[in-house]
């Protein structure tokens, strides 16, 4: 990571979720990236970026508002065949990164491939309002259900019937309310799902959590 501050931050925090070893060059960090380094979850090299600084490296993030070390972190990378993304210049970029909206285990992607960041940030904005931790709790909910639907061997349309019928139910609203009564009416009206006791109980513990 060439660079230390807001953007930096941002694009080095979904690097550590990704469980990435990062170091960042830059003479100075925001707080946070300070107290990172302080944990010692990132490496930092205080000092300006140096031509040679992206050997041995697989990815590198530009974040710098300095177009001359934004070239020169792309002309090093370019000749060492480094994958780049440069922060908000698509055209030095080999790969772009979107703005990532996470409820648990779902993941949305939001990208305009580079051609407008802020509306990119926007839709994610907006994205994070709408989905609340509900829906996290369904990707649970429908993990656990999943391995018994497709141990019964039906077929592929009979079983993404169930798991429709699900997602189109109400569910949602109920488990947002942690209402596990009508939780589980619904799970009992859905046709073919017929769960396990031991499958039901589980699936309450999630949504009482």
């Amino acid at each position: 990571m060439v660079g230390g501050g807001r953007v930096a931050q941002r694009k080095v925090k979904g690097l550590l979720a990704c469980e990435a070893q990062l170091t960042v060059i830059s003479p100075e960090l925001t707080d946070e990236l300070q107290a990172m380094w302080g944990r010692q979850e990132i490496t930092w090299q205080e000092r300006s970026y140096q031509d040679g600084d992206l050997q041995g490296a697989f990815l590198v993030i530009a974040a710098t508002d300095d177009a001359k070390v934004q070239e020169m972190v792309h002309q090093e990378a370019e000749a060492r065949n480094i994958i780049l993304n440069v922060a908000d210049v698509p055209d030095k970029c080999s790969f772009i990164l979107p703005a990532l909206i996470k409820r648990g285990d779902l993941t949305i992607a939001v990208s305009t491939a580079g051609k407008s960041p802020a509306m990119a940030k926007t839709l994610r904005q907006h994205l994070e309002q709408e989905l609340g931790i509900e829906y996290a709790v369904l990707v649970d909910v429908l993990g656990l259900t999943r391995p018994e639907v497709l141990a019964r061997g039906r077929s592929q349309k009979e079983n993404e019937d169930v798991f429709n019928r699900i997602i189109a139910s109400d569910i949602l609203e109920r488990l947002k309310a942690k209402d596990w009564q009508g939780v589980e009416e619904i799970l009992e009206a859905v046709p073919g799902l017929d769960l396990t006791p031991e499958t039901m109980a589980a699936v309450k513990g999630i949504v009482m959590s």
